[in-house]
């Protein structure tokens, strides 16, 4: 797989990653700050928009910063499914991290780390 194209603005503070070129794609909200693009048909990662992206990126006091993946709640399981699988592979997964958040044992939230770099 080629590298994605990337473009930072700065004035909106968005990243925008292209994996694949002039396709058609439906965008799946991950949370507040993490749009998905997808190819549903063929379950392939289009590209990602990243908002407030100098936000996402700022380490934390102990660490780099996780964020909730919220929007995974409000798919269908047929979607959900579809994300999950583009989530775990390549390239998705060299960008997001996936892990679960458990503040009881009983309850499991789905939480992202980015490997993305600071903006030019």
């Amino acid at each position: 797989m080629t590298q994605p194209t990337t473009s930072y603005d700065n004035v909106s503070d968005t990243l925008y990653m292209s994996f694949i070129p002039d396709v058609k794609a439906t965008g799946i909200e991950l949370n507040e700050h993490i749009l998905l693009r997808i190819d549903r048909e063929n379950r392939k990662a289009i590209g990602i928009t990243f908002l407030n992206y100098s936000i996402l990126i700022q380490k934390a006091d102990f660490g780099p910063r996780s964020f909730r993946l919220t929007g995974l709640t409000n798919l269908s399981d047929e979607t959900r499914e579809i994300v999950m699988e583009i989530l775990e592979s390549e390239p998705v997964k060299a960008i997001l991290s996936l892990s679960t958040y458990t503040p009881s044992f009983s309850e499991g939230i789905p939480i992202t780390l980015l490997h993305l770099p600071q903006p030019a």
